[in-house]
């Protein structure tokens, strides 16, 4: 059970801030149920509710501080995802977003960036499905780690880039 006030992580919603928890009079809610009215940080002005007892997306607290310096320790030496075929990139990003993993996120973000420079290399484009898992990738790895240790998601981008060797 998480707390008024806490950071979680909500599935592909990414972080989110606990404002309430109720029984909600909505229609087509069953109010016998406890909810989370959260708050995304990636929409502000925006409210979700998610029932306290969810199973079917991960819902987790934001890492600590020291979880959170520790990843970004490793991040040097995490490598890129493993990508079998073409035809499987896509499952293997949507599985990645899903887990919520901090560390599959690096490297997803490795590999995307890896992408990225190799078709600028060759004087394409990101693809469209690649830039908007760059920015999904993004958003919610730097959130996270900026929440966690009280820096901007610049600083923690500046960071990770350096990390990675860009």
């Amino acid at each position: 059970m998480f707390d008024i006030g806490d950071y979680i992580v909500y599935g592909q919603n990414g972080i989110c801030k606990v404002e309430a928890i109720t029984h909600p009079e909505i229609k087509g809610v069953d109010n016998s149920r406890l909810y989370y009215v959260l708050i995304p940080e990636k929409t502000k002005g925006g409210k979700l509710f998610c029932p306290a007892d969810n199973d079917r997306i991960v819902i987790r607290k934001v890492i600590s501080a020291d979880e959170a310096r520790q990843i970004i320790e490793e991040s040097k030496t995490i490598e890129p995802l493993e990508i079998a075929n073409e035809r499987g990139r896509d499952d293997c990003y949507k599985q990645t977003i899903k887990s919520c993993d901090p560390r599959l996120s690096i490297s997803m973000l490795k590999t995307l960036l890896q992408r990225k420079k190799e078709r600028e290399d060759s004087g394409k484009k990101i693809t469209a499905t690649d830039e908007r898992y760059l920015k999904q990738t993004e958003e919610g790895l730097f959130t996270e780690l900026s929440i966690a240790i009280g820096i901007s998601k610049d600083e923690v981008k500046e960071i990770m880039l350096s990390n990675f060797g860009k």
